[in-house]
Formats: C-alpha cells, sequence, structure tokens
C-alpha cells in the first residue's frame, strides 16, 4: 500500500519533458518532489506562479512565495509571477499539459467531486472549476477508501460535482486506474496489494485484463 509520498512518486512517471503541468492541493503538491532530473517541467499555480520548485526545507521558507493551497514552495531559475488573469488564460487556454487534482469522489464515467461537503463551510469550488472544464488530460491523486473504509470510487458521485466526464486516470494508494467509457480499468496494484483486495475496495465497475503488474515507483 502507498503512502501519499508513494501516490505522488507513481504520477511523477507521468510527467513527460516539456510539459506544463499545474498541481492542485494536497497530494498533488507533493509530485514536484519526485520528477526526474533529467527532464524539464514547468509547474503552474492557479494563483501565478510559472516554474516552482520542491518544497523548501525547514528553516528556508519564503512566507511571500506560496502555491495555490498557500504552502510555502520554491521557484526555479526563469520562474515568473503574475496576476490571476494571465494565471486563467494559460488554464482556460488550455496551455497546460497536465492537470493533477485532488479529489473526494471519482465516477466510474470520470465525473470528479474536489470541492464541498454539504454542511461544511468551504470558500468556494475556486480555480478547480477552470482546470476540470479546459484541461484534457487530468490524473486525480487519492486515497481509494475514506476513514470508515467506504469507496471514493463510485458508480455516481454523491457529492456536488465539480466536473463530469473529464478524469483519465486515477493514482490511489492501492492502484492505478484508467477511466474507460465501460468503467475503472485496472492497470497496476500498489506494492503488497492483491487485485481482491482492489475489487473490494471499488464500487464503480472495475475492469480487469490478465495479470496486473505491481507499481514500480522507485
Amino acid at each position: 500500500m502507498l503512502d501519499k509520498n508513494g501516490i505522488a512518486k507513481r504520477i511523477a512517471k507521468e510527467v513527460k519533458d516539456g510539459y506544463y503541468v499545474n498541481l492542485g492541493i494536497g497530494i498533488p503538491t507533493l509530485v514536484a518532489n519526485f520528477v526526474r532530473d533529467d527532464i524539464e517541467v514547468e509547474f503552474q499555480s492557479e494563483n501565478g506562479v510559472l516554474g516552482m520548485g520542491p518544497f523548501p526545507y525547514q528553516g528556508e521558507e519564503d512566507a511571500d512565495i506560496i502555491n495555490a493551497g498557500k504552502q510555502t514552495i520554491t521557484t526555479l531559475p526563469g520562474a515568473s509571477f503574475f496576476d490571476s488573469a494571465m494565471s486563467f488564460s494559460m488554464i482556460r487556454g488550455q496551455h497546460v499539459d497536465l492537470t493533477i487534482l485532488g479529489a473526494m469522489e471519482v465516477a466510474e464515467n470520470g465525473d470528479i467531486a474536489n470541492w464541498k461537503i454539504p454542511g461544511k463551510m468551504v470558500k468556494g469550488m475556486g480555480g478547480a472549476m477552470d482546470l476540470v472544464a479546459s484541461a484534457e488530460n487530468i490524473i486525480v491523486a487519492m486515497m481509494h477508501t475514506n476513514k470508515k473504509g467506504e469507496s471514493k470510487l463510485l458508480k455516481k458521485c454523491s457529492l456536488p460535482l465539480t466536473g463530469v466526464g473529464c478524469v483519465k486516470k486515477i493514482v490511489t494508494n492501492l492502484a492505478v486506474l484508467e477511466v474507460t467509457n465501460k468503467g475503472f480499468k485496472l492497470l497496476e496494484r500498489a506494492p503488497g496489494i492483491t487485485v481482491e483486495e482492489i475489487k473490494k475496495a471499488t464500487e464503480g465497475t472495475l475492469i480487469i485484463e490478465g495479470e496486473i503488474p505491481e507499481m514500480e515507483i522507485a
């Protein structure tokens, strides 16, 4: 089973040379720590940063340099800062190659719910609305089940939707799955996790074809 860093490491393998990548709040922010050193990637944050680097070491933080989740970040040589209008022009203009988001629920048709739990105070949907509407390649980083052990990969989302039919791939603490028109296709399983365990943890339709390999995250 993977922890949050393990999920981020696996997703980092999806990042290709020359990509512009938007990282959502939560587990996705960790991806920048694990991208290969031999490729060039530009990480974009919707609050107006292009060229984010890894998280700073303790004691080296600059409180004026933050991501959309208000976490302190580092910037790489050549990084730039700009206003929200420019940031969302990049997103809405489809200039971002890969968007990595967290989620509370994902449906088997690719619907995503990641902004609101009824009864809890939230500031609003924020940039997630623009990201899911504009991005052509969305990978979700999430835990496979909630704290009660209930599946978060569902036939249909129960929470208010952020986007419809937009998620392409999901990496959880148990598995890597592709969203297809027939349901969740199981691509890889986490170290030490069996296909049967993934079946039990998935409410939505799970497609299993042939031998399912174990993830390589080293």
